[in-house]
């Protein structure tokens, strides 16, 4: 019953995921050219694209809970974040995912695994603190679209190809191209040149580009699962008003998962808006509001109810929900 209430629509991932394929295994190809393209280096390019790719889907979800230091919690330590998450689970038709909070005060939350029976969603004590049980719902509606819309899998192929791309393109510039003479020309080292230099800018670029509209399209799917655009609206401001004045630790580890969070963790002086992973927090919020007004006028769930929303435009101040 709940599978025929509610569909995930999937935004046409598998596409994307067979695009970035074919853009990962050209461009690797691109840098093997210029690197002497010998048969016997090929198995070496040909291991570090399947094998980067592969590791990081396979083991995405232990990954990012290590990359936050967040613990498993069991139901009677967070009885009303499970609930949560079990409505919502079975209103989409699906497994409930291991649940984990990691203990920062940024507030934010992510979900991660290679597929519905494998997910996690973690939370972390800042965004339990911050947020009402309305607006946290919102929240992991969105985070439960990014599993059942098999963003894990997009998003770990976009993030492999962005990271071997780039690491082929430092053995490049000290490797340098190692074609015959015939290549050799000046054609060939400015070809050589924008390899090195473009081809990571441009896997970042498609990394981001994916990364943003795997957002939008959570935000819309997830406020479909709640019934209720208005709530995740209100919480996204309250996150990002959370994050600039309690932003995440930047370093290596928090920078791999972050594009997996839904709102950038970091200050926005330490991230550009060209290179952000996520889109404006303002454009999304103006987008749910449109769809709250839609919502709302046809007369559906939560988003008529008028039901306060929390210190923020749009409500009341109510109390956060409270891990018990």
């Amino acid at each position: 019953m709940a599978d025929q209430e509610f569909k995930a629509r999937g935004h046409f991932n598998g596409l994307k995921t067979t695009l970035l394929f074919a853009v990962l295994w050209a461009i690797i190809m691109l840098i093997w050219y210029f690197t002497g393209a010998r048969t016997s280096t090929l198995w070496i390019y040909i291991a570090i694209g399947v094998g980067s790719t592969f590791f990081t889907y396979w083991f995405s979800d232990r990954l990012a809970i290590a990359s936050m230091g967040a613990r498993e919690v069991s139901e009677q330590e967070a009885p009303e974040l499970y609930r949560i998450v079990r409505e919502l689970s079975g209103k989409a038709g699906k497994p409930m995912p291991r649940i984990y909070i990691a203990p920062t005060q940024s507030p934010n939350a992510f979900a991660t695994g290679r597929n519905e029976r494998h997910a996690a969603v973690c939370c972390t004590q800042g965004i339990l603190s911050l947020l009402n049980e309305r607006e946290l719902r919102g929240v992991l509606g969105h985070e439960l679209m990014h599993v059942y819309n098999h963003d894990i899998l997009t998003s770990a192929i976009a993030s492999a190809m962005a990271t071997v791309i780039s690491y082929l393109g430092y053995a490049l510039m000290w490797m340098g191209g190692d074609r015959d003479e015939r290549n050799s020309g000046p054609l060939g080292a400015i070809g050589l040149v924008l390899t090195m230099i473009l081809a990571p800018i441009g896997a970042s670029l498609v990394q981001l580009a994916i990364s943003r509209t795997r957002e939008y399209d959570a935000d819309e799917d997830g406020s479909r699962l709640t019934g209720d655009p208005a709530a995740l609206a209100s919480a996204l401001y309250r996150i990002e008003s959370g994050v600039a004045q309690e932003p995440l630790q930047k370093n290596q580890r928090t920078e791999t998962v972050s594009a997996m969070m839904i709102a950038s963790p970091f200050s926005g002086k330490d991230v550009s808006r060209l290179f952000s992973t996520h889109p404006p927090t303002a454009d999304r919020i103006a987008r749910l509001q449109q769809m709250a007004t839609e919502m709302s006028g046809a007369g559906i769930g939560a988003a008529a109810s008028g039901e306060a929303l929390g210190s923020s435009p749009f409500g009341d101040a109510s109390e956060p929900y409270q891990q018990k």
